[in-house]
């Protein structure tokens, strides 16, 4: 935005947001980053709790990632990927699958989250066609679940926000109710949890077998829909049902991937491998778009023939595979390997949960405090005793993140939930005073 206020100062469409906004409360003009800290034109710092869309995992300007770039950037910065091939891009490919579940065999490069599910979804109902089964190409989602903005995407969302708007643009898939522990239908606790709500997906697999081509979820955490978490069970019964009835298991973890829930990957807290696995934003450390689609021997073989034109994945994007994010990609890769990054994130994951928790235990508006692995969410309610959530023409979360911008801290809310998800360099001195500015906001917006 160029300088001044006022819809005719607007140049640039901002996503996901009200531009109106922007006539009050102008971008913040953000011009360098360093570790954990992002500095406005001014000078002024600012935490940033949330990764920047998730995607910062080791600080912002990482030396070991900025290196290998530049190495990169002198000896190849782009190729076209059919046909050739290049040393970022196998050296990923074999790091990706060292660290991926056992069955996991074969890597599909794309260059964003919502065109990895895309590629997944394709490739799903294109290997049950090549293997004589045309029927097969409709997929289970779970409400509240979100997988990114293209088209095919959006028709497997079930977060009403993004998805309802353009539901006329989309082939219409099959919702099934997801878990929800905060108001669990059948009476239980995170603690109690025995994950009868799978039920409801039982029996839609069953309903819908024969045309079911694979089921989506995010696994443990559904990110952008609320922050909603449920326990590895019901992972592991979706992969015993997905199996059962010959149907694919779709793994997105673009949100929840490397290391965000504890472990490198979530499902292998079910033990849970699935067919297809897609995965993005962490990949690069923050610092240039890819996404891949991984994914099994036997869904790459539907698709290997002699002709082109018969049974080849035909899906591509012009930077599919580019050199200076696989580059990236690997030194983010190499940094989990040499520094034992998920062995040293237990105590600074404890450290974050407990710092939350002891400041927001207390206060009245509080309806959950939720935690998995690195993320930890506070759900905020007008009335927790009722189950009442804030009008939401109130704007709180809004209000919130902008007392909180103030005080030195970029923790753009999920509507009413405030949520942490930090670079994993952060210390517990910085946790601190994170923690301080969160409670503080919370508390001058709600009193």
């Amino acid at each position: 935005m160029a300088d001044g206020s006022g819809r005719e100062s607007m140049r640039i469409w901002h996503p996901c947001t009200q531009m109106k906004d922007h006539e009050a409360y102008p971008p913040v003009f953000m011009d360098r980053g360093q570790g954990i800290y992002l500095y406005d034109r001014e000078g002024n710092a600012y935490i940033d709790a949330i990764s920047s869309w998730w995607v910062n995992l080791f600080g912002h300007a990482n030396p070991r990632i900025v290196e290998r770039v530049t190495e990169q950037l002198s000896r190849l910065e782009h190729v076209i990927f059919a046909g050739a091939t290049h040393a970022p891009a196998e050296e990923l490919a074999e790091r990706l699958l060292a660290v991926a579940m056992p069955g996991l065999s074969r890597v599909f490069f794309a260059d964003n989250g919502s065109c990895a599910v895309e590629a997944a979804l394709k490739m799903s109902h294109a290997s049950f066609r090549n293997l004589g089964h045309p029927e097969k190409c409709r997929f289970l989602f779970l409400s509240n679940g979100y997988h990114g903005e293209t088209a095919g995407a959006l028709g497997v969302c079930g977060d009403r926000l993004y998805a309802a708007p353009f539901k006329p643009l989309f082939i219409e898939q099959i919702e099934v109710p997801g878990p929800d522990c905060l108001a669990c239908p059948h009476g239980r606790t995170r603690e109690t949890c025995d994950t009868e709500c799978f039920a409801a997906m039982e029996a839609a697999i069953d309903a819908h077998k024969a045309e079911l081509a694979g089921v989506i979820v995010e696994p443990l955490v559904q990110c952008a829909g609320g922050m909603r978490m449920y326990p590895p069970a019901y992972l592991a019964k979706l992969r015993r049902a997905t199996t059962e009835a010959g149907i694919h298991f779709i793994a997105d973890e673009i949100a929840v991937g490397f290391g965000r829930t504890g472990s490198m990957f979530a499902c292998e807290q079910a033990g849970a491998t699935p067919d297809f696995m897609c995965l993005s934003k962490g990949i690069t450390g923050g610092t240039l778009p890819l996404s891949c689609v991984l994914t099994t021997d036997a869904v790459f073989d539907a698709f290997y023939h002699d002709y082109v034109e018969d049974k080849a994945f035909l899906h591509s994007h012009s930077y599919t595979g580019n050199p200076l994010a696989c580059a990236a990609a690997c030194a983010t890769l190499r940094i989990f390997e040499e520094d034992d990054v998920i062995a040293a994130n237990v105590a600074r994951i404890a450290y974050l949960q407990e710092a939350v928790r002891g400041r927001f235990a207390g206060c009245k508006h509080v309806a959950e405090i939720r935690n998995t692995g690195w993320i930890t969410a506070v759900e905020l309610y007008a009335d927790p005793g009722r189950g009442e959530p804030f009008d939401w023409r109130s704007r709180t979360g809004f209000r919130i993140y902008r007392a909180a911008l103030r005080r030195g801290a970029w923790l753009r809310n999920l509507g009413d939930i405030v949520y942490f998800m930090p670079p994993y360099v952060i210390t517990n001195e910085e946790i601190d005073r994170l923690a301080d500015i969160a409670i503080d906001s919370v508390r001058e917006v709600l009193g």
